[in-house]
């Protein structure tokens, strides 16, 4: 099938919009043009290239996801702005329009600075990817899995179905919101009720497998890739969960049905362009070159995690979780799960008043503060108070710590009657410290690396370079999609987290 795509980086994000007779406008005014649909592209100027105001200025659906596109942004840490990896990821998309369902559908790609693993779609063709996707994802197919789901999404206007019930969910949840008037009382998810959109129904979901894989196959990737890659994510999910019985985690699989009947429905779609390993390009090269040097975990906006330890070198603060407990760095608050439904909310509000901590705890903003408990105290010589509360089903540790102009805040809840709240509260509270300037310094970014294999290295040595994890040679086979008994060989290229 011969299509061509167009595609310009404005206001956030990428179009990409298939039609007759148009051209691939790259970023920074390229334009490439795609005689087949995986044809490596050719660059050269553009005399024509598309804004989203222009594109999308009668498209009444693309003022519903305008609309929310906001929003995303704030909630997973802005866009990710790598001309590299724009250019890969818009290769992908432009390959996949021009054999979708519409092939006149405009397309606003954004990648998404987040390390989750996720992707979604808003009405009017704006698609989402996270940067935490594409550092699992091994080759292009895999990305074209899950854009090609998403784009199935917004061609059979599942967005616009789904509206009704997203609109009954905002109302239940404003309903809990009034009676729930703090940031503390009733979170029965206190780190896990993250932000997700509202699920597709499960028939939605299966129809855009469906239109997916068939998209894959027409647009010359690999189509069991949409299987393979349903399975990685789902193995990744259980690696970084607490409890990967019950982690509901803000990632494409929490807001994606995903069970082994719908990795086999997907295998078999992928059999229609015949057997598996025998057809479709996996584009393994040119996007392992698309993504290498991609931002890996956090982003220095909003500290680091290693381990069970949080480092802000820009607030100059650290503090550690107990054993056990899974960290969760978000743009609005640091979260944290452990054993036993115990949750942890640490954040930070700047101090306009310079009132007394106790009476700052006692100001109104903890719903089922017991006021007999607030106790003034110090934090590693620190300003600091504590105070226990207590509301439905929970209890509450709050402890408060000045430095400057800013307080910061550990909210630590426990099922009622639990006797983890004060070991747990104790061991923020005795690692909360101000980092020297020399720690401060030497915080640099983890990124993916990608390294040929040389000669005598073998799959533990490589995985002896991995850089902010305690279990390297588990991360460094998932990132790499080998298996326990998988090699590797001089030549091959494989992925490295370090700095």
């Amino acid at each position: 099938m011969t299509g061509a795509t167009r595609e310009s980086r404005r206001q956030g994000g990428l179009i990409v919009r298939a039609s007759l007779l148009a051209g691939l406008t790259m970023l920074a005014g390229c334009q490439t043009a795609l005689e087949q649909a995986y044809e490596p592209p050719a660059v050269q100027p553009s005399s024509t290239p598309q804004i989203v105001s222009e594109v999308q200025k009668n498209d009444p659906r693309a003022q519903m996801g305008a609309r929310e596109h906001p929003r995303i942004l704030a909630s997973y840490g802005g866009e990710y702005k790598d001309e590299k990896t724009e250019r890969l990821v818009a290769r992908i998309t432009g390959a996949l329009t021009a054999v979708s369902e519409n092939p006149s559908q405009s397309y606003r790609i954004t990648i998404l600075n987040s390390p989750a693993i996720n992707a979604f779609a808003l009405p009017g063709g704006y698609l989402y990817v996270t940067r935490g996707l594409l550092a699992l994802a091994n080759d292009a197919s895999e990305v074209a899995a899950v854009l090609s789901h998403e784009m199935a999404h917004v061609t059979a206007n599942h967005g616009i179905q789904r509206q009704q019930r997203e609109e009954a969910e905002v109302i239940a949840s404003r309903v809990v919101s009034e009676v729930l008037s703090s940031d503390i009382a009733g979170k029965e998810a206190l780190a896990r009720g993250k932000l997700r959109l509202a699920a597709f129904s499960r028939n939605q979901e299966l129809q855009a497998d469906q239109i997916g894989v068939r998209m894959l196959g027409e647009a010359g990737y690999d189509p069991y890739a949409a299987a393979r890659f349903l399975e990685a994510m789902a193995a990744y999910a259980s690696f970084n969960a607490v409890d990967p019985e019950n982690d509901q985690s803000m990632d494409f699989l929490s807001s994606h049905p995903s069970a082994p009947q719908r990795v086999d429905l997907a295998r078999r779609h992928a059999r229609a362009f015949g057997p598996e390993g025998t057809t479709g390009d996996r584009g393994r090269d040119y996007y392992l070159d698309g993504i290498d040097g991609l931002l890996y975990g956090d982003s220095p906006q909003e500290g680091y995690v290693r381990g069970q330890t949080f480092l802000h070198g820009k607030l100059g603060i650290r503090f550690e979780v107990p054993e056990g407990f899974q960290i969760d760095n978000k743009v609005e608050a640091v979260l944290a799960t452990g054993p036993g439904e115990v949750a942890i909310r640490f954040d930070g509000v700047a101090d306009s008043q310079g009132r007394s901590l106790t009476d700052y705890i006692a100001s109104g903003w903890v719903t089922g503060l017991e006021p007999d408990t607030i106790r003034a105290t110090q934090v590693n010589g620190l300003e600091a108070a504590t105070a226990r509360a207590s509301a439905d089903r929970w209890d509450f540790d709050v402890t408060v710590i000045r430095i400057g102009s800013q307080i910061y805040r550990f909210l630590t809840a426990v099922p009622k009657g639990s006797a983890a709240l004060e070991p747990t509260a104790k061991v923020l509270r005795a690692s909360f410290r101000r980092m020297t300037a020399e720690e401060a310094a030497s915080l640099k970014p983890l990124r993916v690396r990608v390294f040929t294999v040389k000669q005598g290295e073998t799959v533990p040595t490589l995985a002896s370079r991995m850089m902010g994890t305690d279990r390297k040679l588990e991360l460094f086979r998932m990132i790499n999609a080998m298996g326990l008994t998988a090699t590797v060989k001089p030549g091959d290229r494989v992925k490295i987290i370090t700095e």
